[in-house]
């Protein structure tokens, strides 16, 4: 038997309802979501939470917001008013059965108006994708026809000049062979008459020529004796080695890992040693929770951030049972950015804020709206609505809390930028 889920909170306003649903230690993405205009039913197992609304609501454009362990809900009214509650009272077993069944029956009806909807849209969706493909494929046929035409009008002047190339080129050679001919004849009666004449010049003796030509080879040949250079000298060269350093090789030595190492540790220990002074170097005002706070809370005033947290750090060392140290710190944090330690010092203060009474309603409401704020800056809306619930729970007169739960509201709907 499923679980009813009892410990919801919700809120109002003249045009819409905010409710938010826990649902602890399961997972709410697997929540089965059903709502129309007068009935509202989560069902995640093993919980159950179902609502017959005071009034008709606008379901179409109602929202849900699924989050970590919770689920809001954002339901907007049809008629502007203010609901005397959320559920109608005095609704006997048939009656809330007959709301089930008409509920579901009008979901049937919605669901499948959006089928139609849905099966129309797409049939006209396609139709217009077939007339645009077919006007695609006859823009790219026409487009080849247009390629191919103009190649076979390329192709056939390339033709047509390459033929007339051809044809002035053999003219060319023609011209060239008649020339060469001509050339040739007259070429071969020079040469005869040259022939005629050098017979009657050369009839003196050949022995002085023949002499002259060896006396020249030999004055060569000495000469080509005496150009050739001397063999080198013998000599030896010296190598030297660069000794090694490593006992193993340079690839796999890990000297400069170690040594970074070290020197990491040195820093860190050094870094510690002077953040943390010991306690017998103090002064006795130091040794005070009490004048630490104030010098911190002094240092927060003058917007020196880091200063004041280091005074909220020795004042917990020397007495980690006080909860506004935990709280300035974690407002400290949040100045830096340091958004998960300002959700831990402020979870601190709250577990040390105990029993809940009206002497530390206010150091409650900060330590709530400082997680809230860190949460919501780390993008986590969802836990930021919870803090801030809880802070409204404690003060509802607050207005700067009701008007931050408000925006949270509207940015986990989508209806507000984020800031």
């Amino acid at each position: 038997m499923p679980l009813q889920v009892s410990d919801y909170s919700w809120q109002q306003t003249n045009a819409a309802v905010f409710i938010s649903v826990p649902l602890r230690g399961v997972c709410v993405r697997d929540a089965d979501v059903f709502c129309t205009e007068s009935y509202l039913k989560v069902n995640c197992p093993p919980f159950l939470f179902e609502v017959f609304l005071y009034a008709p609501i606008d379901d179409e454009n109602s929202k849900a917001k699924i989050g970590n362990d919770t689920i809001v809900f954002t339901l907007y009214k049809k008629e502007a008013a203010m609901w005397e509650t959320l559920s109608v009272s005095g609704v006997d077993k048939e009656t809330m059965q007959r709301i089930r069944e008409k509920s579901i029956l009008q979901a049937q009806e919605r669901a499948k108006e959006a089928m139609e909807a849905k099966a129309a849209a797409r049939r006209e969706d396609q139709k217009y994708t077939l007339n645009v493909m077919m006007k695609i494929e006859e823009d790219e046929r026409k487009k080849i026809e247009d390629i191919k035409e103009s190649e076979r009008i390329k192709a056939t002047k390339e033709l047509e000049a390459w033929k007339e190339h051809q044809r002035r080129a053999e003219e060319q050679k023609g011209i060239q062979r008649k020339e060469k001919l001509h050339q040739e004849k007259l070429t071969a009666e020079e040469k005869k008459k040259l022939k005629s004449k050098s017979h009657t010049r050369n009839s003196a003796p050949r022995s002085l020529a023949t002499k002259g030509r060896n006396s020249e080879n030999m004055f060569f040949e000495k000469l080509k004796e005496n150009s050739i250079p001397a063999p080198r000298s013998a000599s030896s060269i010296k190598i030297n080695f660069t000794p090694r350093v490593f006992p193993t090789a340079l690839r796999e030595s890990q000297v400069a890992e170690e040594e970074e190492w070290l020197h990491k540790q040195a820093e860190a220990q050094r870094a510690m040693n002077t953040d943390i002074p010991e306690l017998s170097d103090l002064k006795e005002e130091e040794k005070n929770p009490e004048w630490l706070k104030d010098k911190g809370n002094k240092l927060f005033a003058t917007e020196n951030y880091l200063a004041a947290l280091n005074a909220y750090n020795l004042a917990i060392r020397l007495n980690n049972k006080i909860p506004l140290l935990y709280l300035n710190r974690a407002a400290c944090h949040l100045k830096l950015k340091n958004l998960h330690k300002a959700i831990e010092d402020s979870s601190k203060a709250l577990e040390l804020l105990t029993p809940p009474v009206a002497e530390n309603a206010n150091a409650r409401v900060k330590a709530h709206v400082r997680r809230g704020t860190a949460f919501c800056q780390l993008e986590l809306y969802i836990e930021g609505l919870q803090d801030y619930e809880a802070a409204l729970k404690i003060d509802p007169s607050n207005k700067i809390v009701q008007n931050d739960t408000e925006k949270i509201r509207n940015i986990i709907q989508g209806t507000e930028l984020k800031s």
